[in-house]
C-alpha cells in the first residue's frame, strides 16, 4: 500500500482525499518511483470536475496526476537503461502521480542540473506541447495561435514553436504580456473578443492550439477557416465543433519526454513560476487553481 490523494467522486476540490491505494510490483518494460514531487494541472482539475469523464473515466478511488519525479525503487523484466536508485521523471497517461509510489511506463533521466521540482513540473507539459504541435504540423513560417500561452503547457508550446520559426500570437491575461513577449509571442488580451484581438495583430492564421480549455472554440474555428487545424487539450465542447481533443499518443511519449528534458538541462527551456503545496493539501491546490488564486504551476511535495 501507499499514501495517496483518492478521488471520492466527480464534483468540487473537497471530493479529493489522502488515504491509502495499493502499488504491485512493475511488470514488464515499466519501473517503480518513489516520488519526490507531483504536478497538477489543468486536466487534473477537469477530470477530477467529471468534465472529461468520455476521455478520461474516473471512478471512486482513482488517484490523479500525469507527471511526477522521483527515484527508482524497482524495474520490472525487460527494463533497460534505467535501474534502482536512478532519479527520474515520469510522465502518466493512465494518471497516478499524486502518490508516494507509483509505476510507470514512461520515463526520462532527470539531467543533473535540473531541479526536482523542475524535473515534475515538465512531463505531461511538455509531452503535450511537443504532441499538439506535431499534430498541427507547424511548420517554419507559419502563424499559430495559442490559447492559455503562460500557462505550463503554453509556455513551453511558445519556445518550442519559436524555435521552429513559427509566428506565436498568445493569447493571456493582460498581465501575461511581458511574460510572453519574453518567450518570443506576441500577445493579445483574453478580455477582447478573440477573432477581433488576433486579428488587430495578423491577418494570417494557420493554426490554433487551444491549452486553456476555457476558450472561444468557435472564434478559433473561425480564425483557423476551418477546424482541420484547431486542436483543444482538455475542453470537451471540441467534438461538437469539430475540434480534435488531443489524447495521448503512445509512440511519441519517448522521444517528446527526451527533448523537453534535453531542452531544460541545456538551460533553453523556461518554465512556469512555481507554487510547491504538501500532498495532504491536494484538494486546496484544486481549489485554489480554480479560484484564479495561484497563476503558477502547482506542485504537491510527497
Amino acid at each position: 500500500m501507499t499514501r495517496a490523494i483518492l478521488l471520492g467522486g466527480y464534483g468540487p476540490a473537497d471530493v479529493l482525499r489522502l488515504g491509502e491505494t495499493e502499488v504491485g510490483e512493475p511488470g514488464a518494460g515499466q519501473i517503480r518511483v518513489r516520488v519526490r514531487y507531483a504536478g497538477v494541472g489543468p486536466t487534473d482539475l477537469a477530470i477530477r470536475a467529471g468534465h472529461l469523464d468520455a476521455v478520461f473515466p474516473a471512478p471512486p478511488g482513482t488517484v490523479l496526476g500525469f507527471e511526477a519525479a522521483g527515484v527508482v525503487d524497482a524495474v520490472g523484466p525487460g527494463v533497460t537503461g534505467a535501474g534502482a536508485g536512478d532519479e527520474v521523471a515520469v510522465f502518466l497517461p493512465r494518471l497516478g502521480g499524486y502518490a508516494e509510489l507509483v509505476v510507470a511506463d514512461y520515463w526520462a533521466r532527470k539531467p543533473e542540473s535540473v531541479s526536482w521540482t523542475d524535473a515534475a513540473a515538465v512531463p505531461a507539459s511538455g509531452e503535450a506541447a511537443v504532441r499538439v504541435l506535431g499534430q498541427l504540423g507547424m511548420t517554419s513560417g507559419e502563424t499559430l495561435v495559442l490559447l492559455g500561452g503562460a500557462g505550463s503547457v503554453g509556455r513551453i508550446a511558445i519556445q518550442l514553436a519559436v524555435a521552429r520559426g513559427v509566428t506565436v500570437v498568445a493569447a493571456v491575461r493582460a498581465g501575461d504580456f511581458a511574460a510572453v513577449r519574453e518567450l518570443g509571442a506576441v500577445p493579445v488580451d483574453y478580455a477582447e473578443p478573440l477573432v477581433d484581438a488576433v486579428g488587430a495583430v495578423t491577418a494570417r492564421v494557420d493554426a490554433v492550439f487551444d491549452a486553456s480549455g476555457r476558450s472561444d472554440l468557435a472564434a478559433a474555428v473561425k480564425l483557423a477557416g476551418g477546424a482541420e487545424r484547431v486542436i483543444t487539450l482538455s475542453d470537451p465542447r471540441g467534438p461538437q465543433l469539430g475540434v480534435t481533443l488531443s489524447n495521448v499518443v503512445p509512440s511519441g511519449v519517448a522521444a517528446a519526454l527526451a527533448e523537453v528534458l534535453g531542452l531544460l538541462g541545456a538551460g533553453a527551456l523556461t518554465l512556469q513560476p512555481q507554487t510547491v503545496l504538501p500532498l495532504a493539501d491536494a484538494a486546496a491546490a484544486h481549489a485554489r487553481l480554480e479560484s484564479g488564486e495561484l497563476r503558477s504551476k502547482v506542485l504537491l511535495e510527497i
